[in-house]
């Protein structure tokens, strides 16, 4: 079997070890995607004819986007939790069902929200108090050219799932760097030598991630190919349609909820800009960029983790799963303290790196919501790897409270806390979201692990019998 065939069986070998090597390609391709993202800001921020203008206007449009795009993080979240299910479970019949059911249903899925995003585009700008002008039509430039390349993203997203679901990090890692040299070579063309601005911008995305699509279906055949099915698969199957959608719902509602959380942050911290320049606005952009990309770098792991555990609670062992909560926890803890340093340390150099000539009022907002918000990331960092092993044990509900707290705490401490502190309240609004759901997560984690040690121990006092092929949790917790 070929490098490309190779699938890995998570409910083996030393925990630590395993997932720091399964690990570090899914935070390698964090890190590349984020640097891709930020591509973005810094040639337009650089580059564009008019930087803090433009800069605005990518980072208006990113709060729609990032609410487009969790759907097809929720697909790739929702399927690789769902394979990995039957794949430790060793049922290779489902794993090929729930292949193809996922791709009938997301790319229905992707097409309604391809009408809904070109035909609310403008609504939603107006929602964010995107007044007409320069900054309206650049972030609409931006926003309909991501909504025309979504075939692309969740294609590219189902693939990443099913080869982490798999026991493949890597493959995704090496779909991301080629799609991110690209992109980069592509939006210094369009933007620094063509002079498109934010529309260069926006096709060097759309170019490469249509490009990184073909390397990603290939591989992505090969593998299914390796996992061997004697027998006959259905091209649609309704039971794990509906488990499909069990599994992708709570990650979608986490990352479409909070960045419709964003949109109204957004809106408030627009209505600060007294004097209409949105220099709140273009530090909050630059800030919040450089926050999400630990957080995504966490995430992504933890997106490991949650296939981990799927995997070994098919496979009915208890303690493998308690062993890799601990070690993605201590490899994601380390990246966010380097983080923290960071930006605690050189706020100024790197707000600098984004904008060019920006206004004081600019840099001090971004300075402000790094020093502040950066401090509080160990907390989000237990959050979001809870939620990883909660959600990949079958926990959905545990794992959307979470997420729901910290959503309503953020957006409403904001507008509680903006008329007193002035333009620190969003930071410290963050704060407290991260704090609050960071304890309410690991509540759900313990008790979700006592229900699964009390399963494998009941398991284990019954006669051996042939394993059945595992189904998807209807219980929550």
């Amino acid at each position: 079997m070929n490098k490309s065939q190779k699938v890995t069986d998570l409910t083996r070998g030393n925990v630590w070890k395993l997932l720091l090597f399964y690990s570090l390609p899914l935070l390698g391709s964090a890190m590349v995607q984020q640097a891709y993202s930020l591509v973005d800001l810094l040639v337009v921020g650089n580059f564009a004819a008019n930087g803090q203008t433009a800069l605005t206007a990518v980072g208006e449009s990113t709060i729609v986007v990032n609410i487009l795009l969790a759907f097809a993080l929720g697909c790739n979240g929702g399927c690789s939790v769902v394979i990995a299910r039957f794949f430790g479970s060793k049922d290779n019949k489902s794993v090929h069902e729930t292949f193809r059911t996922a791709l009938i249903s997301f790319a229905v899925l992707c097409g309604v929200l391809m009408i809904a995003g070109f035909t609310l585009g403008r609504t939603s700008m107006h929602i964010l108090s995107v007044e007409e002008g320069e900054v309206m039509t650049d972030a609409l430039a931006y926003l309909y050219i991501f909504v025309g390349s979504m075939p692309f993203v969740f294609l590219y997203n189902i693939g990443c799932g099913i080869c982490s679901a798999l026991g493949d990090s890597k493959s995704p890692f090496y779909f991301l760097v080629f799609s991110s040299l690209v992109n980069v070579g592509l939006d210094l063309l369009f933007v620094a030598v063509f002079h498109w601005d934010v529309a260069g911008a926006a096709w060097a995305t759309f170019i490469s991630q249509a490009l990184s699509c073909a390397p990603t279906g290939y591989v992505l055949i090969k593998k299914l190919k390796a996992v061997k099915c004697e027998e006959k698969a259905r091209m649609f199957n309704g039971a794990i349609c509906k488990s499909l959608f069990a599994a992708s719902v709570p990650v979608i509602l986490q990352n479409s909820f909070v960045s419709v959380g964003n949109l109204f942050v957004q809106k408030r911290i627009n209505l600060l800009s007294a004097d209409g320049s949105l220099s709140e606005a273009a530090g909050f952009t630059t800030a919040f960029k450089l926050v999400q990309i630990a957080n995504v770098g966490v995430g992504t792991m933890t997106n490991g983790l949650a296939n981990f555990c799927s995997q070994n609670r098919a496979a009915g062992d208890y303690g493998r799963i308690k062993q890799g909560y601990f070690a993605v926890l201590c490899y994601a803890m380390i990246t966010n303290i380097i983080f923290v340093v960071l930006c605690q340390a050189l706020p100024l150099p790197l707000t600098m790196l984004f904008i060019d000539k920006p206004t004081p009022r600019a840099v001090e907002c971004s300075i402000q919501y790094l020093r502040i918000v950066s401090a509080f990331l160990p907390a989000v960092c237990v959050k979001i790897v809870s939620d990883g092993a909660v959600r990949g044990c079958g926990g959905n509900l545990g794992f959307t409270i979470s997420t729901f707290t910290d959503l309503i705490l953020r957006v409403t401490m904001v507008y509680i806390l903006v008329n007193p502190l002035g333009f620190a309240g969003v930071g410290w609004a963050w704060a407290i979201g991260w704090s609050t759901s960071a304890f309410i997560a690991v509540g759900f984690l313990l008790a979700r692990l006592g229900k699964i040690r009390r399963e494998c121990a009941a398991n284990a006092d019954q006669p051996q019998e042939a394993p059945a092929p595992a189904q998807p949790d209807s219980s929550n917790g």
